[in-house]
């Protein structure tokens, strides 16, 4: 009875893709017949198959299991892969965390920094304005507390006469 490629594939544990690959690498004369699109798979060909993946048809169980205890091995080599992987993106991302932290710290401190710089000119500012307004204050009282001496220095002399003048 023919077979086709899904239910060899199905008998075997295998994919179709496998039977394919198969199926390519066998000679032209051990190639089986096509039907349309279909390969129909005689005992032959099936033989053929069987042979080229390492079946035996009095061992078929035996190598079956063996398959399958490849595939098994294979599967948990994926598994400890994948775990690994696991392992590896919750350190990653664990170090985003810290630098995410990091990064909103540094942010914070620039804008405290920059607060304490505004309160410091304005500061400054008020410190000048004091000044000056102390400088002011020490001018007026200069003045009005000064003598009539240092008023004579501070103010515009007219041209003084010389004594012999007087006498003539």
């Amino acid at each position: 009875m023919p077979k086709t490629i899904r239910e060899l594939a199905d008998e075997l544990g295998v994919s179709k893709q496998r039977i394919q690959q198969i199926i390519a690498k066998l000679s032209a004369s051990k190639t089986p017949n096509k039907e349309g699109n279909r390969y129909v798979l005689n005992a032959q060909d099936v033989k053929n198959i069987k042979a080229l993946m390492g079946f035996e048809n009095n061992k078929s169980s035996t190598s079956e299991s063996t398959n399958r205890l490849v595939d098994y091995d294979v599967y948990l080599d994926v598994i400890n892969l994948i775990k690994e992987k696991d392992e590896q993106i919750k350190s990653l991302l664990e170090v985003q965390k810290n630098t995410q932290n990091l990064l909103d710290q540094q942010q914070q401190l620039t804008l405290q920094d920059k607060k304490m710089l505004e309160e410091y000119k304005i500061e400054i500012k008020d410190l000048k304005a004091l000044n000056m307004m102390i400088q002011d204050i020490k001018r007026e009282d200069s003045y009005s507390k000064g003598t009539t001496s240092e008023y004579i220095k501070n103010s515009p002399q007219k041209e003084s006469k010389k004594w012999w003048h007087f006498g003539m």
